[in-house]
């Protein structure tokens, strides 16, 4: 049975399972979406899909920073209720939007008040002590997968009733959310770790900053940066992909994305912690991000349905990375900058985000008109096993130890 270090723990990661449903809910549609707006085949909606999803990422770049450090200021609990509230009118935004500019405008907002993931980490930060932040980050994982389960399998039923139907309950659970977490979140971040909201401050650089000091932290961000950029290709061309290589609908496309989130939620919650236990954090990452290149690589040169189900059953353990490379970098900033490195993860993950889509949008559509539709996966997994390789040759096996010396 799971023991939570404290009460706000399972609140948020509840709070964080309805967010991933809201969001998996509208993953099936959103092709069908962009193309009748749009009036546009699949390979065109692709690349507006694509710039979409980098709007979203811009706006987060600036305003994710900002929203960490004003968590590191005011809390962490105003700060997770702004951007559920900003979350519901998002979807309600998108579940109107006549023209593809509104949707447009619907990811603007969800950007600007930034993912629940973030807040949602300095929570965890503040009330877990070091040496076991990574396996409960890895339940923050799991929750994801809760949410990526129950949320495409919903949208597929609930597709029925129309391409706008899903966004109208995305909304209503976002809504909530935001009324559940104003009645029973408590706020984690103690009065004395509070420290003063400098705007100057409230950027990528500024959020690094300690960790810079810290050394040893640059081959982890990078690795950390080449993951994103490689990550991003699910949300942004699976879709896409699979409609067009394997002609799949929205009902099959929902069913793939719950496997998907169905294995990752078992390695959060069964593996995670003892991996960790056995190999450590940099062990972890190594393993995690392995399975993960070799998974996508599989994909690029995938033809049919089941080997997308087979292959995941390796591609799942790259659910690892998340919660080993954040555990290593929560342990170089103190208490009081917790929020600004979640902040700061967004932000890199932002800009990961605003050029990830665009290089797998680009890419699908390059290759759907050269013969090789699985390009984009080609390129996303040759960047995470970069990443593989920065963690296991560029990092020491134990960095937390080599940071203590180096603040000593």
């Amino acid at each position: 049975m799971v023991r939570f270090e404290h009460r706000a723990v399972p609140i948020v990661l509840a709070a964080v399972t309805v967010d991933v449903i809201g969001f998996g809910i509208v993953m099936p549609v959103l092709p069908e979406l962009i193309t009748e707006l749009g009036r546009m085949d699949l390979a065109a909606a692709t690349r507006v899909s694509g710039w979409m999803l980098a709007v979203f990422a811009l706006a987060q770049f600036f305003a994710g920073p900002i929203m960490g450090n004003l968590g590191d200021r005011f809390g962490r609990r105003i700060v997770l209720i702004a951007a559920m509230i900003a979350f519901a009118i998002d979807y309600f935004v998108m579940a109107w939007a006549p023209t593809i500019a509104w949707l447009f405008v619907g990811r603007a907002v969800a950007g600007i008040a930034g993912a629940s993931m973030g807040p949602a980490g300095a929570v965890i930060a503040d009330v877990t002590p070091p040496e076991k932040r990574a396996a409960t980050f890895g339940l923050l994982g799991a929750s994801f997968g809760v949410g990526f389960v129950i949320g495409p399998a919903l949208g597929g039923v609930v597709s029925a009733f129309g391409t706008r139907a899903p966004f109208f309950v995305a909304g209503a659970l976002a809504a909530i959310n935001a009324v559940a977490m104003l009645l029973f979140l408590p706020e984690t971040l103690k009065p004395e770790n509070r420290r003063p909201f400098r705007l100057r401050d409230a950027h990528v650089i500024g959020a690094f900053k300690p960790l810079f000091h810290a050394g040893n932290a640059t081959p982890l961000l990078i690795a950390w940066f080449l993951w994103q950029l490689g990550g991003v290709v699910y949300p942004a061309v699976w879709a896409f992909w699979a409609a067009i290589r394997l002609g799949w609908d929205s009902a099959a496309i929902g069913w793939s994305l719950v496997w998907v989130g169905a294995l990752q939620l078992l390695v959060q919650v069964f593996l995670t912690e003892r991996v960790v236990k056995r190999l450590g954090e940099w062990g972890a990452a190594v393993v995690g991000l392995s399975c993960g290149a070799v998974t996508l690589l599989a994909y690029a040169f995938a033809s049919h349905g089941w080997q997308v189900y087979a292959y995941f059953l390796i591609g799942c353990l790259g659910a690892l990375a998340w919660p080993a490379m954040n555990g290593l970098l929560s342990r170089m900033v103190d208490a009081t900058r917790q929020g600004a490195l979640q902040g700061g993860l967004g932000s890199m993950n932002s800009v990961a985000a605003i050029f990830g889509p665009l290089i797998a949008a680009q890419s699908l559509a390059w290759g759907s008109r050269n013969g090789f539709d699985g390009a984009a996966f080609l390129v996303a997994g040759i960047l995470i096993a970069a990443s593989a390789l920065i963690i296991a040759f560029g990092t020491p096996r134990r960095p937390a130890d080599a940071l203590v010396a180096a603040q000593d």
